[in-house]
């Protein structure tokens, strides 16, 4: 007899797209000293945001006090929901009882942030996925609002504080771009970010970040320009549109 089919829900198998938090040290005061440095003082900066704590890159010998570390980024207002660790780590990470994620994932296995790194937060329900080449958007984005492009993106409209722009290859902003935009997601250093005024929260290429914490030039703040990678630092500069 087959089992009854339930109605109230399902479990299966998925992927979830999150922060990664690449842990480089166990000196966790030190890290700690930094987080609460770049933002403590902007607490809307996540809006409960999951995040990943990725421990790849710690050295050999080093370990790092997770709990800690999960109630520091809660106070952060982001979300851990577990620990991506190579398997030689996997005991002192293990015995943390955060669940573990394999050395395996969609992202640039090689990361670097001169100016930051961060990749594109949890999908939710205000969240508009496409799968499309070259995706057309041609509304204003709304605070909490994201869209989330597996190719190019072309938004027509207004993006605002509090929005968020996501593609695995360029963004194109024919309007106010004042949220964040992030392209190149999943490790494409060669993708690009255009806008015809710029005004952005945080500009992302690769994983490489740059926030509102440090002022964009008067030649491209509010003017048309455009957001690159020159090796492994992110460049912002003027357009000549005439």
């Amino acid at each position: 007899m087959p089992p009854k089919e339930l109605s109230t829900f399902e479990l299966k198998n998925g992927a979830v797209d999150a922060l990664h938090l690449i842990v480089k040290t166990g000196e966790f005061d030190v890290l700690r000293g930094e987080l609460t440095a770049r933002y403590g003082a902007m607490p809307d900066f996540f809006a409960n945001d999951a995040v990943a704590i990725d421990v790849r890159r710690m050295p050999p010998d080093g370990q790092v006090p997770l709990l800690e570390l999960t109630d520091l980024l809660q106070s952060l207002r982001l979300r851990p929901i577990g620990v991506v660790a190579l398997e030689a780590q996997h005991e002192w990470v293990g015995a943390s009882g955060l669940t573990v994620f394999p050395d395996v994932d969609r992202r640039s296995p090689h990361p670097v942030e001169p100016e930051g790194t961060a990749e594109p937060a949890a999908i939710s329900p205000d969240t508009i996925r496409t799968t499309a080449p070259t995706t057309f958007f041609d509304k204003p984005l709304r605070s909490g609002q994201r869209i989330y492009a597996e190719g190019d993106l072309v938004v027509l409209g207004l993006v605002s504080h509090g929005a968020e722009i996501i593609a695995v290859g360029n963004i194109h902003v024919y309007a106010p771009l004042r949220g964040r935009a992030l392209a190149g997601v999943s490790g494409n250093h060669e993708a690009r970010i255009f806008c015809t005024c710029m005004e952005p929260e945080l500009v992302s290429i690769a994983g490489i970040y740059r926030t509102v914490e440090t002022a964009l030039p008067d030649d491209v703040q509010g003017k048309a320009a455009q957001v690159r990678l020159d090796g492994e630092r992110l460049i912002v500069e003027a357009l000549e549109l005439r």
